[in-house]
């Protein structure tokens, strides 16, 4: 069985087997199938055509009068030799310029992984899923805490990101695997991605070698010329600007080199309203479209035509004591406002999945779902820390991602167009008629013919009565979903990969760690 299997028994399996499921009498967890869901609803836009264009100036104000600073020598010699102002480290563009190289960008494009199947389309309407990237801390249930990550933590979350159909892609590293040495990781952390994984890979930019090496290991898993990979986006990358109005050396890095190759690339400024950005979330968004805007001009005067998408992650912060806010009022609008932003010049979103909670609880869950809401709000193509993240992104939780899966299969669930049809056959009036004021439709031809497709249950809510929802343990949410995470963890299998590639990325692997790995400081 594949992941494209939608029998009834299919829709429940993804990483796992089935059959050995069967074997050992564990009830499969319940998703619905691999596929890549298309937004069915407009856009909210919260900005008038008037508010529209006052934003865009704001932002070309920025750009042309007060400029962006870049850190990195290659990336202000690329960008004074197209015309923009340079002193020192500050680069201005006016806004026509702008304009040019942002029109260069395509509004929609592909991603193709070491699984063709797996291809993503960005843009186009589709909303797409990706897992929890980057905490250094995992949530331990067992032991009631968070504690540092580890690979062993890093490659279970892998498996989840690999078993979920609901999850499109793999971000950054679902954990940081601190146990294992900064020199190194990038290398172990990429080779557990493309073997316990096969969907659409991201690498860090931070510097030559973590990029190189990366794009090197992509390629090699899918068994790729040069020239092949060169070709098609086969992976990408996220930036985040230095908020305020800074970019900085490695990012740059990494950015420019992934734009000489023409893979993906997505800037995302993370800025806080009130703290490195205006209180206003106008003033935060403008900066914030302004940050990312420069980047992608950069990436169109070194590649034109390279795939650029602009981020979203501007919330607001506690005023009272600094800390970070995530799935507010404030959140939800500015991301609406970006997307709206992103429609007007022409380019995909990337937004995210976030909360505040520091353990899985109902504040993670309605602030995470919030967030959310937002991207289906606001045209989001593409969402990160979909699945798994706590406390600001700082703690990834196993837990946390099997509850956000069920919301995310909900919303993929509410985006399927059959619920909106309108056929004669779905308007039913003559399957009412044959029923009537005294029957009832559970028995009908017109119910059974769509029995298997008609109100698909999740797999973690499964509608008990209270009594039943109770005596099945159902009282403490993250206990019921760390058991489904044990399980999948026993019924995992990795997706195939050709021996001879395996044998090649283990050599690659163990030359680059001969070799020294990348360096540590910048």
């Amino acid at each position: 069985m594949t992941d494209t299997d939608t029998s009834p028994k299919g829709r429940r399996r993804s990483g796992g087997r089935a059959a050995n499921t069967a074997r050992r009498g564990i009830t499969a967890v319940e998703q619905q199938p691999w596929r890549l869901p298309v937004n069915q609803d407009r856009p909210i836009e919260p900005l008038s055509p008037e508010g529209v264009e006052r934003v865009h100036n704001a932002t070309m104000q920025i750009l042309e009068e007060i400029g962006i600073e870049f850190l990195n020598p290659k990336a202000i010699t690329y960008l004074k030799n197209a015309g923009c102002t340079v002193r020192g480290e500050n680069v201005r563009m006016d806004r026509e310029f702008v304009t040019e190289m942002v029109a260069k960008a395509p509004s929609r494009f592909t991603v193709t992984p070491r699984n063709p199947e797996r291809q993503l389309t960005l843009g186009a309407g589709h909303l797409l899923f990706g897992n929890v990237s980057s905490p250094p801390n995992y949530w331990d249930l067992e032991i009631g805490r968070k504690v540092p990550g580890t690979r062993e933590h890093f490659r279970n979350l892998l498996k989840l990101t690999q078993y979920f159909n609901c999850i499109h892609f793999c971000g950054g590293y679902p954990v940081e695997p601190v146990d294992i040495h900064p020199r190194v990781r990038h290398l172990d952390a990429m080779f557990d991605k493309l073997t316990l994984c096969d969907k659409t890979m991201h690498v860090y930019s931070l510097g030559k070698e973590r990029v190189e090496d990366g794009m090197e290991m992509v390629r090699i898993a899918g068994g790729l010329s040069h020239e092949e990979f060169d070709a098609t986006p086969r992976m990408y990358t996220n930036i985040n600007s230095t908020s305020p109005l800074k970019h900085d050396h490695p990012m740059l890095d990494g950015w420019m080199r992934m734009a000489q190759r023409g893979q993906g690339l997505v800037v995302t400024p993370f800025t806080l309203a009130g703290a490195m950005a205006p209180v206003t979330m106008a003033g935060a968004v403008v900066q914030s479209l302004a940050e990312a805007l420069a980047a992608v001009v950069l990436a169109q005067v070194i590649n034109p035509g390279v795939p650029c998408m602009i981020g979203t992650f501007t919330s607001n912060v506690d005023m009272k004591t600094g800390a970070p806010a995530f799935g507010t009022p404030e959140y939800m609008r500015a991301t609406q406002m970006t997307g709206q932003m992103a429609r007007y010049y022409g380019l995909p979103l990337r937004s995210s999945g976030v909360c505040a909670s520091n353990v899985p609880d109902g504040q993670a869950m309605w602030e995470t779902e919030h967030s959310l809401w937002a991207a289906v709000q606001s045209g989001t193509d593409m969402v990160y820390h979909a699945a798994g993240w706590l406390e600001g992104g700082l703690i990834a939780s196993p837990e946390k991602f099997i509850m956000d899966c069920e919301v995310l299969g909900q919303i993929q669930r509410y985006m399927e167009p059959e619920i909106c049809d309108v056929s004669d056959a779905a308007l039913a009036v003559e399957t009412i008629r044959d029923v009537g004021p005294n029957g009832h439709f559970f028995g009908v031809q017109h119910t059974q013919d769509r029995y298997e497709t008609a109100f698909h249950q999740p797999f973690l809510s499964d509608w008990k009565n209270f009594e039943a929802w109770e005596a099945a343990g159902a009282m403490w949410t993250p206990e019921r979903a760390h058991g489904i995470y044990k399980r999948i963890l026993d019924e995992f299998e990795a997706p195939a990969l050709d021996p001879a590639v395996h044998e090649e990325l283990t050599a690659f692997v163990a030359r680059r760690k001969e070799e020294g790995g990348a360096p540590t400081d910048f």
